[in-house]
């Protein structure tokens, strides 16, 4: 997986009055220091820098900055992607990965995916069968990552390698789960 560096820039309006000195400001916004933000000094997730300059809001406003990627912090890092286990994932998982991918609409209703619910499968491997119907390769990774088990077989005895939508995506199973090993 490929990070990308990035910044994001918040700016907070608060309708609060503002002295004219920087020290009630400061009092002010100190309480915007928190582990989310990490520690302004050190600056090690993002920074808060209070301003005292009257704007549009007839109030104070704060700028925050927050850093990703490979200086910063990306999506495996900080625990979002990639550090999922099989128990991550649960019944609602599936719902919704069967919305999103429009499966609803093309199958008319929710019975294939209740019966593959109903047949004690696991959610992760579900939606690995899901995502790989689909060829969705960034979903396939997350779920092996996960600990999806890409042998297991749905009522019609079909594994998610046997629904895979071209070989291609059959070749990126197997490659992914014997780079893992």
């Amino acid at each position: 997986m490929a990070t990308i560096p990035n910044t994001l820039q918040l700016t907070f309006f608060s309708s609060r009055p503002t002295n004219s000195s920087s020290t009630g400001s400061t009092e002010y916004f100190s309480r915007l220091n928190s582990k989310f933000l990490g520690n302004p000094t050190t600056k090690t997730l993002g920074w808060c820098r209070p301003t005292t300059r009257l704007g549009p809001s007839s109030g104070s406003r704060t700028t925050c900055w927050f850093r990703f990627g490979k200086n910063g912090v990306d999506a495996e890092g900080a625990g979002i992607y990639g550090s999922q286990t099989r128990d991550d994932f649960d019944r609602d998982d599936v719902e919704q990965y069967f919305n999103y991918m429009g499966m609803l609409a093309v199958e008319g209703t929710y019975d294939k995916m209740e019966a593959l619910l109903n047949q004690n499968i696991h959610p992760v491997d579900i939606l690995l069968m899901m995502a790989a119907s689909e060829a969705d390769k960034p979903k396939i990774e997350e779920l092996l990552r996960a600990g999806a088990d890409y042998t297991v077989k749905d009522s019609e005895g079909r594994s998610a390698l046997e629904k895979a939508a071209s070989d291609e995506i059959k070749d990126f199973i197997l490659g992914f789960s014997i780079q893992k090993a």
